[in-house]
């Protein structure tokens, strides 16, 4: 990579939004990669030399245009929710901020289209308002996340229930992308298409449009149920999602001591002994589930129900102690602990989960997301890992993938690393032609930097030692 002019580029650029402020170009090259208490100490020096905020796609072709000129790396990011570094500028230079470009442009049956820089919540909002639809699926930080970042960077969320993962077929519907070169494209993509940029990190495009499935919206009702036991809390929110005439939109088993420790709403109401599901159920099957519930004999019993409770003071939206806002809201109260991401593949989840349990006891603490993969039930898992040292981190991942279990490992922040650690040739072929310098968000495709790279020593990147400047 050719040396970057930075600021040729950026007075090239200077009739477009800039942020000037050191504190809001630090803030803007930052995402929750501090979640990994290894990537936190690795990643924490990385800073872009200037943040560049486009109002329409013609700016982003603009900036994409100047950048390759002056050899300049770029690294779009939304509100950067993204917790394994997808968004951190690894090489400096430019972060393309798509606050501004968060216009809803056009919302149908089952569909809508819109800018990559809306918050989540901001567009469900609007589709609910313009014909009581919502979308089908979203990140637990729906408050705060973008769409864009949720398809450049996301994999499931509140939704994944009943619609599945992100890329299954159907769940996005087209995607329009500029690329990076001397003369910027603008490509559509559909169909068997869209793997190349969606969870790519804007590797390989920039996203600048977006069109999402809608399904109908509803006040969904919020309930907590508490089991003694955490098999039977698991085999509930299984049960649950089986059942074709009770509609949900979220399954989520918490073990136990996570609900007392940890969630400082809930915990008066809970003991240490008390493992927990939190569903959302659309109003007109709550009865459906309180049925099924008895006819079941389920050991459970419902604590709290949005609708109809004499709690003091609410837990909120229940949704925001699910996904990842579990892990957030145990660093809050002890920031020494960590996560991981696992798939506990149908048919074997419910054995597997249990030799986890059986392996780990406390160390590793059961997080639960109900989805759906090829229509059967299963489980995404986000547990609670007592940290002690890198090494017991990485043997903790050996073990659960021995025995099984397959682990999107959230301490490494390359397209290959967090996933199956194997390189998605769609995507490659895909950056060859639409970044051909490498510029795009560049260091988080192994298979483009080093096609022989040893996985086993990630972390001997150049980019990853601070400056000697950070490291005084």
């Amino acid at each position: 990579m050719s040396t970057p002019n930075i600021a040729a580029a950026k007075a090239a650029l200077s009739h477009i939004e800039q942020d000037e402020n050191p504190a809001t170009i630090r803030s803007k090259s930052r995402d929750f990669f501090w979640y990994s208490p290894v990537l936190k100490e690795k990643m924490d020096h990385l800073e872009a030399d200037f943040v560049v905020n486009p109002k329409s796609e013609e700016e982003v072709i603009e900036i994409l245009r100047v950048c390759y000129a002056h050899d300049v790396p770029v690294t779009t990011r939304g509100a950067g929710t993204g917790n394994y570094g997808q968004a951190m500028p690894m090489r400096g230079g430019c972060v393309m901020h798509m606050k501004n470009m968060a216009s809803v442009k056009e919302i149908a049956p089952g569909r809508v289209v819109t800018e990559p820089g809306i918050v989540v919540k901001e567009l469900d909002a609007q589709t609910r308002a313009h014909s009581g639809q919502e979308l089908r699926m979203m990140p637990s930080t729906f408050a705060t996340a973008t769409i864009g970042g949720f398809v450049a960077g996301g994999s499931g969320g509140i939704g994944s229930c009943t619609w599945g993962a992100l890329r299954d077929f159907g769940n996005i519907i087209r995607l329009r992308v500029v690329t990076m070169e001397e003369e910027p494209r603008v490509v559509e993509l559909t169909g068997d298409e869209l793997p190349r940029v969606s969870h790519a990190f804007g590797t390989n495009g920039i996203i600048t449009e977006i069109e999402m499935p809608l399904a109908p919206a509803y006040d969904w009702t919020e309930l907590l149920v508490a089991f003694d036991d955490f098999p039977d809390a698991a085999k509930f929110a299984e049960g649950v999602a089986n059942q074709d005439g009770i509609l949900i939109k979220l399954a989520t088993v918490i073990e136990a001591p996570i609900g007392k420790s940890y969630f400082q709403r809930i915990a008066p109401h809970v003991e240490e002994g008390t493992n927990l599901v939190i569903l959302l159920v659309a109003p007109h099957s709550v009865e459906g589930l309180k049925t099924f519930m008895e006819a079941e004999e389920v050991p459970g019993a419902i604590i709290y129900d949005s609708t109809d409770n004499d709690w003091p003071r609410t837990p909120g939206a229940l949704a925001e102690y699910t996904w990842n806002h579990t892990t957030l809201r145990a660093l809050k109260v002890d920031p020494s602990i960590t996560y991981l991401q696992v798939r506990y593949r149908y048919p074997d989840h419910m054995e597997l989960v249990e030799k986890v349990r059986a392996e780990f006891g406390a160390e590793v603490l059961q997080h639960l997301e109900v989805m759906r993969e090829n229509g059967k039930v299963m489980f995404a898992g986000l547990p609670i890992v007592a940290f002690s040292t890198p090494e017991r981190l990485e043997e903790i991942i050996r073990i659960h993938e021995e025995m099984g279990c397959m682990i999107f490992n959230p301490h490494r922040y390359t397209l290959e690393e967090g996933g199956r650690q194997s390189t998605d040739a769609r995507q490659l072929n895909f950056k060859r032609e639409a970044d051909p310098k490498g510029l795009l968000n560049p260091g988080k495709m192994i298979a483009w930097d080093d096609p022989d790279f040893d996985y086993a020593t990630m972390y001997d990147y150049p980019a990853m030692t601070p400056k000697p400047e950070a490291a005084e």
